[in-house]
């Protein structure tokens, strides 16, 4: 257990962490020949949709074997619509290693991995990659993650360039150098001319390492060399604590500066036991802190979860105390349900490797858990204790999905459902009022990819469709009108009158009061006439919305000692509605709901301009409690926030979030309410 690092690769998109990945499988020998994400043959990328896309779109585990350790490479997507996985990544480690370009520097995706491992409390390392690219900066790029993470940033290495572009890199910890010719990697002196570029961040270095350790401080101040030992004690210390944010650099795709990177993780990233790891008591939901270790009670969390149309749910879990043993049951406090658990793997990619059980500290996969989803605790039933779950980002977009072929909606259905085990970051919802199936995703990539898994897994093709806006209607006047359904045809005749007076009402639900006086209408039509009222008042006039705020006041009318009956003044009460109706004055009523935009304070102009080209009207802006952005909140018409997602992360690139949550109903400007009632009226 000591010898296992669980390490987290999280970064903005398209930094390189894949091709990381996979300079460390060679390295250790796993694989003969370095995949890249152009040919589609790396070990983490193998979902055919990443092939297709040439990115990261699962949280994958690599199962990497260096020197004395074992690595559990978690290898995160570094798109915004795949924040879930990246949580899933970030609860199962131990530790991060955020990856950046030496070109593009800190990104929107860097700001946002680094909080996770900050909210996780996890020790976290850099790597800043693609050193090969003759526009990309060390230098530059240190400077922006000193001003963006703080003092902690230090830099370990230091590379080494010259007229032919990145050759090598100064370890500025023990002062040797590395220069790389093609794949031969060659130890030599530190280059002359850089000792004095190097020295005052190997000061920085020993100025951290004494102020881990109050002897080492005296040390420090008296000029007193540290050992070795000393400063590899001091690194693992500072590292723990987050006063040490330790920087490497290098090259994947040249597979530069892997090795050293591969050499710090067992060296300075903190084993399993290290890490406090709490959980709550089932029953009593008393807080409880584990003691990571074998010889305890089995516990573990399912970080991730695979639908594979062939295999079945794949359940990735890291065990934090105990072991998972094959052919074992084990009790699942989350559903209060037992699980039997057969073989047991552990992965690199999608290779998987059987083992007849996974020790406290180590991650593994088990196939067919028939309760369990991603986010439950599985342990020995004595145990019962519940581990902390996942909290995945809420959907952002939402859009109408329906199937291309009439009678596959169960089939649609079924698909979504298993792909919901797969990915919690979308939802499906029926709108009982539109009569639409909304699926509700991070962004659009997220559904598009969603689309095409329904189709390349499960066979079904669907059609993706704007969302229906739920529009109302009301009045604006007081109308009186009468309606009168008689009808003669043989025996008994149909004969129902009434007099009604349509007003504005108080309340949404319809206000029903009679004033008849004289018995021109008998009590007992009294229901009728309302039911009729009611049953009509679900369709409008101008659009067939449903109608709000409508008060119907029976005044009147004429019946029939043989003739009349319920089913007549029904029939009568909606006659008068729909004349009613006509001359109170009828409009539309669209769907407000309250924005609040969180975003970077240089693009406020734009985003307080959006909003008003959505017609939505400012209501307040300033600082948030969001650090770095400030808030704007808004009232803006559901129908224009459809894509406000997608427009706001253009904006922003990608540092803007907002919510959105409907506050009431109101009247739609004159050009807007014309459109949706020609809209409907061609339906």
């Amino acid at each position: 257990m000591q010898n296992i690092r669980n390490v987290v690769l999280m970064g903005h998109g398209k930094s390189g962490k894949t091709t990381i990945v996979e300079a460390m499988l060679y390295n250790s020998g796993q694989i003969k020949r370095l995949g890249t994400i152009e040919e589609g043959n790396t070990v983490s990328d193998y979902d055919s949709e990443e092939v297709k896309r040439q990115c990261s779109i699962n949280t994958t585990v690599e199962a990497i074997n260096w020197k004395e350790f074992k690595y559990n490479i978690i290898d995160t997507p570094g798109f915004f619509d795949y924040a879930g996985d990246v949580k899933a990544g970030v609860r199962a480690a131990d530790s991060a290693m955020i990856v950046l370009s030496g070109r593009t520097g800190v990104g929107v995706g860097t700001k946002q991995t680094f909080e996770y491992a900050k909210n996780k409390n996890i020790p976290i390392m850099f790597f800043v990659n693609k050193l090969d690219d003759s526009h990309s900066s060390y230098e530059k790029v240190l400077e922006e993650m000193k001003e963006v993470f703080g003092k902690a940033i230090t830099p370990f290495v230091y590379p080494i360039q010259d007229e032919n572009g990145f050759q090598g890199y100064v370890d500025i910890v023990d002062m040797t150098a590395r220069r790389y010719e093609g794949s031969e990697r060659i130890d030599i002196p530190v280059p002359e001319g850089m000792e004095e570029t190097v020295a005052p961040l190997r000061e920085m270095i020993m100025e951290a390492i004494a102020g881990t350790d109050e002897e080492l401080m005296v040390k420090y101040f008296n000029e007193e060399p540290f050992t070795f030992d000393e400063i590899k004690k001091a690194i693992r210390t500072g590292v723990k604590d987050g006063s040490i944010y330790p920087v490497y650099c290098g090259s994947g795709a040249q597979n530069i500066g892997i090795r050293s990177l591969m050499d710090s993780i067992g060296k300075y990233l903190p084993a399993p036991a290290e890490i406090t790891e709490t959980g709550r008591k089932a029953d009593t939901a008393e807080p409880v802190e584990l003691v990571q270790s074998p010889d305890e009670m089995t516990s573990a969390v399912v970080f991730k979860t695979i639908a594979d149309p062939f295999v079945g749910r794949m359940s990735i879990f890291r065990v934090y105390s105990g072991e998972v043993k094959a052919d074992t049951t084990y009790y699942n406090p989350n559903k209060g349900e037992s699980e039997r658990i057969g073989k047991i793997y552990t992965l690199t990619g999608k290779k998987q490797t059987e083992v007849k059980s996974v020790k406290s500290g180590d991650i593994g996969c088990v196939t067919k858990l028939e309760h369990t989803k991603t986010g439950d605790t599985l342990c020995d039933r004595n145990k019962n204790i519940i581990l902390t779950g996942i909290e995945f980002p809420p959907p952002t977009l939402s859009m109408g999905i329906r199937p291309e072929k009439k009678g596959d909606e169960e089939k649609v259905v079924g698909s979504m459902m298993k792909l919901m085990d797969e990915d919690p970051t979308f939802t499906v919802t029926n709108n009982p009022e539109t009569k639409q199936t909304l699926i509700n995703g991070q962004g659009e990539q997220h559904i598009d990819v969603i689309v095409s898994k329904l189709k390349n897994k499960y066979g079904v093709s669907v059609i993706l469709e704007e969302p229906v806006t739920a529009y109302r209607e009301t009045i604006t006047k007081s109308a009186t009108v009468e309606g009168k359904h008689k009808k003669q045809s043989g025996g008994h005749g149909q004969y129902g009158h009434v007099k009604i007076e349509f007003a504005p009402g108080l309340t949404e639900e319809l206000m029903f009061e009679e004033k008849v006086f004289g018995g021109s209408v008998p009590k007992n039509y009294f229901p009728a006439v309302e039911k009729g009222l009611r049953e009509s008042a679900e369709y409008g006039v101008l659009a067939g919305y449903p109608v709000v705020n409508l008060k119907a006041t029976l005044l009147d009318g004429s019946y029939h000692p043989v003739d009349s009956s319920e089913m007549a003044f029904k029939t009568a009460a909606s006659l008068a509605y729909k004349e009613g109706m006509k001359q109170a004055g009828p409009v539309i009523l669209e769907p407000i709901g309250y924005l609040k935009s969180y975003v970077p304070e240089s693009i406020m102009g734009d985003v307080i301009g959006d909003i008003n080209k959505r017609r939505g009207r400012i209501m307040g802006m300033g600082e948030s409690d969001k650090e770095g952005l400030n808030l704007v909140e808004a009232e803006v018409p559901v129908s224009e926030m459809h894509k406000y997602s997608t427009d706001l992360r253009a904006m922003s690139g990608g540092a803007g979030t907002f919510t959105f949550e409907f506050v009431r109903y109101e009247r739609a400007p004159m050009d807007v309410a014309n459109k949706i009632i020609a809209a409907a009226n061609t339906k």
